[in-house]
């Protein structure tokens, strides 16, 4: 099971957040971000009236789990893009829900086909 605790940050209490806010928040340059925007397009920073980029904590949540899939997991882009596609669901192994009663009857098959 994948923790990502790891790479989440305490964001400050605002609606958006300028391109040099997000890059001295993750640690990465701005060319960066511009870039993970190009391959990711689930990045889809507002843009004001003069054409800044204004990011959500949404968007910078993301962009934090990209970081941490492509410096910390090495993952590559095209990897991380297919990571991201997978539901939360799918990505956790459904737990057995077999009981004892079924184990106990499996064990003893298996005793008897030794025997």
């Amino acid at each position: 099971m994948e923790d990502y605790t790891s790479y989440q940050k305490e964001l400050p209490d605002k609606l958006y957040f300028k391109v040099g806010e997000v890059s001295a928040i993750v640690g990465v340059p701005a060319y960066v971000l511009r870039f993970w925007e190009n391959e990711f397009k689930k990045i889809n920073p507002k843009r004001s009236d003069s054409g800044q980029r204004l990011y959500r904590k949404s968007d910078i949540e993301l962009i934090l789990k990209i970081k941490h899939l492509l410096y910390d997991k090495k993952f590559t882009i095209q990897g991380a893009r297919q990571h991201l596609k997978i539901k939360p669901d799918e990505k956790k192994a459904k737990p057995s829900t077999i009981s004892l009663d079924e184990i106990r009857i499996r064990l003893k098959n298996i005793r008897d086909l030794i025997s």
